[in-house]
Order: structure tokens, then sequence, then C-alpha cells
């Protein structure tokens, strides 16, 4: 469009028009790439299944659930003073209470019941190394044992205990997850070398009801509200991963660019694997770009938001070098990503 990139005096275009109108301009591409991934994952989840209701299908021995006498057919309606719809609303209160005493409402036979409650604390073992399904290092989490340790991406895990694992995902989760053992033994190939790492996994609490819920009956409302909630979560979940870049919960070894992705998709297994990852790229490849940095659409529209605040545009000169530095950035930064992506491949 005329006075996008550079300044236009030309009645029509962009560098003439209201801020407003330039600030939906520079945000319709990303903002189309957004909808059509929510609408992608919307179609998808509303046609593979129907949601989990707040409604009590099962007590589970040893939780907190059997110790309050919660019942079948018992309605979870609010907890802590959350209202409680599905699987998601009481999973996040529950883990957020970082096992201290909460406050539970239910529906049974028409009477609301109240009680106060300590969650069931669950441990388990965390290393913070994300794995293929070939036992490759694709990811440590930063500040995990794994990290302090030495263990990096692209570590290949050969033994666990000079055991075998002969790419087998599942046998290296049993042996982290094994009672009784702590600090493990775990032989990688790294460079063509295979090296010796002790490993103490960190422990984690998780924390639960003892419940299981029932599942929505098959109807079309049902499949639309599990749509809806399932894609909320989907969209939430892409906006908690980019908020972790900031704040040092990702790092840039643990990004993807477009040969790293291109694998993946290559790797989907059925048209709804597929499918998912048109959505997920789609929805990451929106949000991204509507981030303030220089050279991203959302760079512009800061820019514009800056402008409106002074009433009066930037230097030119000025706004076109902050635009190539951050183009100059995010190019390096590509190049960094697309290394990284081969070296995974190859290794």
């Amino acid at each position: 469009m005329e006075g996008e990139e550079e300044r236009s005096e030309n009645n029509g275009s962009f560098s003439k028009a209201s801020i407003p109108k330039r600030i939906v301009i520079v945000a319709a591409g990303a903002t189309v790439n957004i909808i059509f991934g929510l609408v992608v994952y919307f179609i998808l989840m509303s046609t593979s299944n129907t949601y989990v209701t707040n409604q009590v299908d099962a007590v589970l021995d040893g939780y907190v659930a059997k110790e309050i006498g919660l019942q079948q057919n018992d309605k979870i309606i609010e907890l802590n003073g959350k209202n409680t719809k599905s699987k998601y609303d009481l999973k996040k209160v529950l883990q957020k209470s970082n096992g201290e005493e909460v406050t539970l409402k239910i529906e049974r036979n028409g009477e609301i019941l109240e009680f106060n409650i300590i969650p069931t604390e669950v441990k388990s073992k965390s290393t913070g190394m994300y794995i293929d399904e070939n036992c490759k290092i694709l990811s440590v989490e930063k500040g995990s044992s794994a990290e302090k340790q030495g263990l990096q991406a692209n570590d290949k895990i050969i033994k666990i205990n000079k055991e075998e694992i002969n790419g087998d995902i599942n046998k290296v989760v049993e042996k982290v997850q094994q009672e009784g053992i702590n600090t493990m033994l775990i032989t990688i190939e790294r460079d063509g070398e295979e090296l010796n790492i002790e490993l103490t996994p960190d422990y984690i609490s998780s924390y639960y009801l003892g419940v299981n819920l029932k599942q929505a009956e098959n109807k079309l409302i049902n499949y639309l509200i599990y749509g809806g909630i399932e894609t909320k979560e989907f969209a939430l979940s892409i906006i908690d991963n980019i908020k972790m870049m900031f704040t040092g919960g990702v790092s840039v070894d643990q990004m993807m660019g477009p040969v790293g992705i291109s694998e993946v998709v290559a790797k989907t297994n059925g048209f709804k694997e597929f499918i998912y990852m048109l959505a997920l790229v789609s929805l990451s490849l929106g949000v991204t770009n509507l981030m303030p940095i220089p050279a991203l659409d959302g760079g512009k529209i800061l820019i514009l938001i800056i402008e409106a605040i002074r009433r009066k545009p930037l230097n030119e000169k000025t706004e076109i070098n902050i635009q190539l530095i951050g183009f100059s950035i995010l190019i390096a930064l590509s190049l960094y990503i697309t290394y990284n992506d081969i070296l995974r491949i190859h290794n």
C-alpha cells in the first residue's frame, strides 16, 4: 500500500490515513492468522470429542475427595471462589493452591454443600529435559537439574544406570520415575563421543481433588462447548509460551524456525495432527507478529501509538533506523535458530 513502507503525501495513501485506520491496516494480516488458527482448531476440537463436565463420575481412593465423602453425580460448582465448569477450571485452582486450604462448593440433589479442604499432594520426579521419540534431547529447561548437570539439546540418551535404552522413550520415563532410585547415571552421545553424567531429578508437587469427571452427552451443543473450551486453552498456552520467552522460561535454543517446523510437519501422523500443526503455526505466527518489536507489525503499531501520544510522527529517518535495527536483529535470530534446527535434524 502506498505510504506504508515510506511516507507519501498523496491523498488516499497510508501516510494520510488516520492513526486508528493505520493501526487496523497494520494489524490486519496478523489478526487473520490468529482468527484462522483459532477457527481451524475450534473445528478440529468440535468434531473430535465432547467435553468433560463438572459432574463427578467416580471418587478415587487415597485422595481428599474420598475423605470428605464426595459422591458420584455431585456437581463441583465452585472452588476457592472460582466457578468450575470444566476440568481446566478445577486444575488451575488446585495447582495455584500450592497445597493450602481451599473452599469447595458442590451441588447434590439440589442442595449446596461447602467443604474446606487441603488438596492431595502428589510428588513426581522432573529432570527438566524434553526428548523426542528417538531419545534425543530437544531442549533443557532453564534452572532444571538437567541443565545444572550439563545436559544439552541434541544430546542422545543411550543408557540409564548402564542399561541400554535402545531409543525407547517409554523406558526413559520409566527409569526416571522408578521408585527407590534418586541419583542415576545417564550415558549420552554428544558429537560422536559417549559421556556419563550423574543426574538427580527434582521433585515437583501436583495437587488433586481425586475425582474422575463425567463426559458430556453426544449432542451438538456439547461438541461446540468443548471446542470453545479447548480453543481458549490453546490460545492461552500460546500466549503463556511467548511470555516465557521474556521471563527466561524458554531459551533461544528451544525456539524452532521454518526448518524445524518443516521437520515436525513431515513427521505428523495423520490428517488431524497435520491440521493441528497448521492451526498452531498460524496462531503462533499471528501472535508473534503483534509483539511490539521493531520490524514486526506490533512494532509498527507501537510507533503509531507513540505518534498519537506525541501528536506528530517520528522523524522519518529515525523510524527507518529503528525498523532496520529490528530487522537486523530478527535476521540474526532467524539464522541462529535455523542453524540450531539443522543441528537437531542431523544429530
